[in-house]
């Protein structure tokens, strides 16, 4: 099954979880970008940061019926957590808009997909960066609100976690007069995740 294809999948899926359309449609490209990552010989929990019987419960929780269609991706595997994950876990998870179950959730998958090489919503598997923004607007509002000048989102969690530390990552005392403010507040524009792997596989 190709990622667009889970994707269309575990959409329907969440749906049938009475999921909120919104977050049924993060959760999906979330996991159909970790199926995408597999095709590369990755596993699944490596993708989306948890495994084995966590996993299993959050398919059967917010994608009842699909789990046949991930048993092929290596749902036992357990993932490595390493500190800079760990942290941004933390940030996430401390900044919850409330405790649902969801919310906690997407704290360590949003934590997993940072460390990818794309912009975040790329790796997010979604379709831009709006989506995001609404994204943390909804489950990680007081860190949202603290994002006043748009950063991008992996440099803003980056600098929010090195500030906690007490670590000084800018030599200017405002971005504006920074050499570096085009990669930290540049364009996030191109195209999605699933958008490139289906041109890729020469699929429309």
């Amino acid at each position: 099954m190709t990622p667009q294809a889970m994707y269309l999948h575990l959409r329907q899926a969440s749906a049938a979880a009475m999921c909120d359309p919104f977050d049924g449609h993060v959760l999906a490209s979330i996991f159909a970008a970790g199926v995408a990552g597999c095709t590369a010989g990755g596993s699944l929990p490596h993708a989306v940061g948890i495994g084995g019987d966590e996993l299993r419960r959050t398919i059967d929780t917010y994608f009842p019926g699909a789990i046949a269609s991930l048993e092929g991706y290596g749902l036992d595997e357990l993932p490595v957590v390493e500190d800079d994950e760990r942290c941004l876990r933390e940030l996430l998870w401390r900044s919850r808009t409330s405790s649902a179950p969801l919310t906690s959730l997407l704290s360590v998958l949003v934590s997993r997909r940072a460390a990818e090489p794309n912009h975040l919503w790329q790796d997010l598997g979604l379709a831009n960066r709006g989506e995001l923004s609404r994204l943390m607007q909804r489950h990680f509002a007081p860190l949202a609100r603290r994002n006043t000048q748009d950063m991008k989102w992996k440099k803003f969690f980056f600098r929010m976690i090195c500030r906690e530390d007490g670590y000084s990552l800018c030599t200017v005392p405002c971005c504006s007069e920074c050499n570096d403010f085009q990669t930290c507040f540049g364009d996030e524009s191109g195209e999605s995740l699933l958008a490139r792997v289906r041109l890729a596989a020469g699929t429309v």
